[in-house]
């Protein structure tokens, strides 16, 4: 079993609706727009998710300087449309029961929606280069990805 005690929470305040926000988790060609830290891409064939109780996603980022892979995925724990999703997140095919696990809730915050992310199963702290490091710049990508589209959208 993963350590629960190991992890951290980021958290974002969005001018997005909360179904602006499900679909950027939960839409393919939402996610790769910005399923990846800055310096990275997500090619959009590598996605594939089945935001389902038990289903089942994957993506590749691929490193835009060294054209390095990173294969990653991971299954569908629990599903609330538009509030609520629990994931585990690691190597593609990796026993579910030994794999870090990301909590996204979306919640209205006034005009604004509070995105809070969690993820348990590793140390993360600012500065780590790592996951907390990866996982706030991929929230920022998902900020710019969710203003171009509410601008455009």
């Amino acid at each position: 079993m993963i350590d629960s005690s190991r992890g951290f929470t980021l958290e974002r305040l969005l001018d997005a609706t909360p179904e602006q926000i499900w679909n950027a988790w939960t839409d393919a060609d939402d996610a790769a727009q910005w399923w990846h830290p800055n310096g990275m891409t997500t090619p959009r064939e590598t996605v594939t998710i089945d935001a389902k109780e038990g289903g089942r996603y994957a993506y590749t980022m691929v490193d835009d300087a060294s054209g390095e892979t990173h294969p990653t995925g991971g299954l569908y724990r629990e599903v609330v449309p538009q509030r609520r999703l629990v994931f585990t997140w690691g190597e593609p095919d990796a026993d579910p029961d030994e794999t870090p696990v990301v909590t996204v809730e979306i919640a209205p915050a006034g005009d604004l929606t509070r995105l809070t992310f969690d993820l348990r199963g590793v140390d993360g702290m600012a500065g780590d280069d790592s996951f907390y490091d990866g996982w706030a710049s991929a929230l920022d990508e998902l900020v710019t990805h969710l203003g171009q589209s509410a601008v455009h959208g």
